[in-house]
């Protein structure tokens, strides 16, 4: 896991310690999610499932600007994830954060990171094609091929939320 993720998986965790990121641990009485919190044995009740991995989702940061293409980019790395994992495009989910501040190597040259969360298909064959298809979509944006790292994390069903519910039920 890259540190990136990891901070990101702590903060989550952690939010509420977290002042300005604590919106993410309101309760659900307080979030723009209207959810049956009565069946609460197998859901988060402090987190929207809204802001947890869906299945599947990429989540990428980088510090270039994608200007007006940034949709057409979250829709191309779309179609993407479906089509390397064999998942409807309908169930993916696609965060993009440009104009970050990151690092690689110690160096601010263009870079991006990114973590890919599923409920299966995550194998050495479906990460790499991923990983091929991605740096291509980001090469013409100036970003190297080896400044760019994506995490690929098989998320038990139990661990996503979505629709009132976890997929274990």
């Amino acid at each position: 896991m890259t540190f990136f993720c990891a901070l990101a998986a702590f903060l989550i965790g952690n939010a509420a310690a977290f002042g300005p990121l604590a919106f993410i641990h309101k309760p659900l009485s307080e979030t723009s999610c209207n959810m049956d919190t009565s069946r609460s044995e197998s859901i988060p009740t402090n987190v929207c499932p809204s802001t947890l991995a869906g299945d599947p989702s990429l989540i990428m940061t980088t510090n270039i600007d994608l200007g007006e293409r940034k949709i057409e980019i979250m829709k191309a790395c779309s179609k993407v994830v479906s089509s390397n994992l064999g998942k409807p495009e309908s169930y993916v989910a696609v965060s993009i954060t440009d104009n970050a501040s990151v690092i690689f190597g110690g160096s601010d040259a263009p870079t991006a990171l990114g973590c890919v969360y599923s409920l299966g298909s995550i194998n050495k064959d479906n990460n790499g094609a991923v990983t091929k298809d991605i740096t291509e979509i980001l090469e013409p944006f100036g970003i190297d091929c080896g400044r760019i790292y994506i995490n690929f994390f098989d998320v038990p069903r139990e661990n996503v939320g979505w629709n009132k519910k976890t997929f274990a039920g």
